[in-house]
């Protein structure tokens, strides 16, 4: 790992044993973009890469660079528009003369170990400085005399860079940033198919595939949260590449706001990436000496395939995103109340449903929505975080105490950013909400959102939800946002400045989540956002799992869970086994089908199982045994796509462990057939060397066996069994165990 700097040719290599990232300070003082890619050699100069000639109509930054350097031409690491480049800028600044013309020049670097932290934000970090290293290079606009800092840090392990801005206002007037992108990266060619993960409420993170063509590609989230439509994650990878081979690219954007992240190809096939805050909701007053800085963005190159690009993602936001307690330990399998119940239920209901779970070896009981207030449903109650003593006449802490001396482990459901008009807080401050006064509120499940740009809302809830935590033994948090942001206006704030409510409003939130992750260590917090709307790496920042969509069933989960695995480790997904039929889509699905795709997550319950017949309880026991043996090498082994729901009729998936000693393998029909031919899956990841012990039929195979010629699904659905034979259904599945007899 390496930051070199060529004093003569002015050129920046950034390196390490997988990539490469290099840019040059043109003759004017832009900072060009060369290069990047699989590592090369180190040289002089690369200046050879900076291609431009004359073209016709085309406009050049001076006469002293006439037929030399157009912006429009070159590769740029920080663009503006409007200086003879007509692309997307990665900043704009409106100045007081109304101008938004802005031209950043070079004016230092410099290099430090370790990478430094980011004020107010969630970043990846480093636990030590030979992780990594951080180039600073500084730019300042002559006139305006902003300065900009660009951050760019490149990790030891994997190819790996994370990028960010700073802005400071040197100069002695106001200025509005419009526009302040996290990473701007120029490709000399458009040959990419572009990767999305997008979808709705109950089917987030679908795969969508498109071919890049000249003009504008693009996704983003104007909601006020990253949303259920589109992750704020993105993928270009060149058309051959598959899940084991070729070149890909990921940017992934740290952030849980407001989102935009697109792909402009000009018509010479340049591809200029942008990542960051949606320009579209946000201006930024920035006075006089006073900075603002950029969300964090991630970029990872690879040439060795999708599930290299996944790993490298799942490793560094497992280890380096996730912080805490939490980070590196096995989730407890817990039992969450809400499809069991909804809001009808009382202290002795839950302890009925908990004491099952305790006897299945379910180890975490979790109360969902309806203890606080006057909440009995949707309408009333959000905001009075305080026990309703008429369904739990000894409170939270009592009830807490009941579930700790069954011998578990007790959660609580929270939704901290809303408030109903039925509620104290609400009757108490109405100008809490964001709001247009004069204008109507839009209404969405009852609910309206709280104004977190505000420090004493922020405060508010946590002194109401720090007293719950302090007094009471909770083990869990699940912490929900179920509706985006309208009317995004704050009263506390004057006309100039209501460009900033939505990024003030998500610092708030994240400000409260560092407080009570600080104060209370030990507590595991989930995200959740009607399932699957804030899934997103701002949040694995504060809490290392997520509910990662509201859809429980088992098939619907098989393109979710596929999806979102290709940004997003394992052990960051909330997967749990629900109740037939399914509360979302109504459908029957057998219960060991059900457990063989929320294995592959955190894993837990959402029904209540004293309403299943014994011979379904004995199951369901078996099922936590497995998951507790194994839930390490599902959560923190390495993880492999090996047959796409998006595709095929079957999907198949594995995880190995760290040593290679243990494999499993999770296959899924959905529709079941009759006469089907054979079929094998190739697996990957395996010691070709060691002798792996299959648990389906007990024989042994070795790696290479199991790689190259593939691992044999026995095919019960001919549709003519005889005898004992075993028979197939629809949403049939199987989890196969692999142990190395020969290590």
């Amino acid at each position: 790992m390496q930051i070199l700097f060529n004093e003569q040719s002015r050129t920046f290599h950034l390196t390490n044993d997988k990539i490469s990232y290099i840019m040059t300070v043109l003759p004017n003082g832009h900072l060009s973009q060369v290069y990047f890619g699989k590592k090369v050699h180190d040289k002089a100069d690369f200046s050879y890469l900076i291609q431009s000639c004359a073209r016709p109509t085309t406009s050049y930054i001076s006469e002293e660079f006439h037929n030399i350097i157009s912006l429009s031409h070159i590769r740029q690491e920080y663009p503006v528009y409007g200086t003879s480049d007509y692309r997307q800028p990665a900043i704009e600044i409106c100045q007081t003369n109304g101008s938004k013309i802005s031209d950043f020049h070079y004016q230092s670097h410099s290099i430090s170990k370790g990478k430094p932290k980011l004020e107010n934000l969630p970043a990846t970090y480093t636990e030590n400085d030979d992780e990594a290293l951080t180039l600073t290079i500084h730019l300042q606009d002559p006139v305006t005399l902003v300065e900009i800092d660009l951050l760019y840090t490149i990790f030891a392990q994997n190819g790996i860079i994370a990028r960010s801005a700073k802005i400071y206002n040197q100069g002695k007037d106001d200025v509005h940033l419009t526009t302040a992108m996290s990473l701007c990266l120029d490709l000399p060619d458009c040959d990419y198919e572009w990767l999305q993960f997008s979808g709705t409420w109950s089917r987030e993170r679908h795969l969508k595939v498109r071919k890049l063509e000249q003009g504008i590609t693009a996704i983003n989230s104007t909601r006020g949260h990253s949303s259920h439509e589109h992750n704020p994650f993105i993928i270009l990878k060149r058309p051959t590449t598959d899940e084991n081979k070729g070149e890909a690219i990921g940017f992934s954007l740290i952030y849980s706001g407001n989102f935009l992240a697109q792909a402009e190809v000009d018509t010479h096939d340049v591809t200029r990436i942008l990542m960051g805050i949606n320009p579209t909701t946000f201006d930024w007053k920035l006075e006089p000496n006073t900075s603002f800085q950029t969300p964090e963005a991630v970029m990872i190159y690879t040439d060795d395939g999708l599930n290299n690009l996944s790993q490298s993602f799942h490793k560094l936001f497992q280890k380096r995103l996730a912080r805490g307690y939490w980070r590196d330990k096995a989730r407890p399998i817990l039992i969450n109340n809400w499809e069991a119940t909804y809001f009808d239920f009382n202290e002795d209901k839950l302890v009925t449903i908990a004491s099952k779970a305790k006897e299945c070896g379910v180890e975490l009981f979790v109360l969902d929505d309806g203890w606080f207030g006057k909440r009995t449903s949707d309408y009333a109650g959000l905001g009075d975080w305080y026990p309703n003593t008429d369904r739990l006449p000894n409170g939270i802490k009592g009830l807490a105490e009941r579930i700790e001396n069954l011998g578990m482990k007790f959660g609580l459901w929270i939704e901290p950013e809303m408030t109903n008009m039925d509620s104290d807080l609400y009757r108490n401050h109405p100008d809490w909400i964001l709001h247009v006064p004069g204008r109507h509120s839009s209404e969405c499940r009852h609910q309206y959102v709280l104004d977190y740009s505000r420090k004493e809302v922020v405060d508010y809830i946590y002194n109401l939800l720090a007293k719950i935590l302090r007094e009471a033994k909770i083990s869990y948090i699940k912490w929900d946002m179920n509706r985006s942001i309208t009317e995004c206006y704050s009263v506390a704030y004057p006309a100039d400045r209501q460009g900033e409510i939505f990024h003030r409003h998500i610092l708030g939130v994240y400000d409260l989540y560092e407080r009570l992750t600080s104060e209370f260590p030990h507590i595991l917090f989930e995200s959740c956002a009607s399932g699957g709307a804030r899934f997103d790496p701002g949040l694995l920042y504060y809490a290392p799992q997520g509910w990662a969509s509201d859809d429980s069933d088992a098939i619907e989960r098989l393109k979710i869970q596929y999806g979102t695995s290709f940004a997003y480790p394992i052990s960051s997904i909330g997967s749990h086994v629900s109740v037939t039929p399914n509360h979302q889509v109504y459908r029957l699905t057998p219960l060991h089908t059900r457990a063989n795709v929320a294995y592959f997550g955190t894993f837990g319950y959402e029904l209540d199982l004293n309403k299943l017949t014994p011979a379904e309880q004995e199951e369901v026991k078996e099922q936590i045994k497995f998951m507790k043996e194994y839930r390490e090498v599902f959560q923190f082994g390495t993880f492999y796509r090996l047959s796409s729901p998006f595709e095929n009729n079957v999907t198949a998936w594995m995880v190995v462990s760290e040593d290679k000693e243990t494999a499993i393998v999770g296959w899924y029909r959905v529709l079941n057939g009759v006469n089907l031919p054979y079929s094998r899956i190739y697996l990957q990841g395996l010691n070709p060397d060691f002798c792996y012990q299959q648990s389906i039929d007990g024989k042994s195979y070795f790696g290479d066996e199991l790689m190259n010629i593939g691992l044999v699904i026995d095919d019960p659905s001919a549709g003519q069994p005889y005898g004992d034979m075993d028979t197939s259904c629809d949403f049939d599945s199987k989890v196969y165990v692999l142990k190395a007899t020969n290590k």
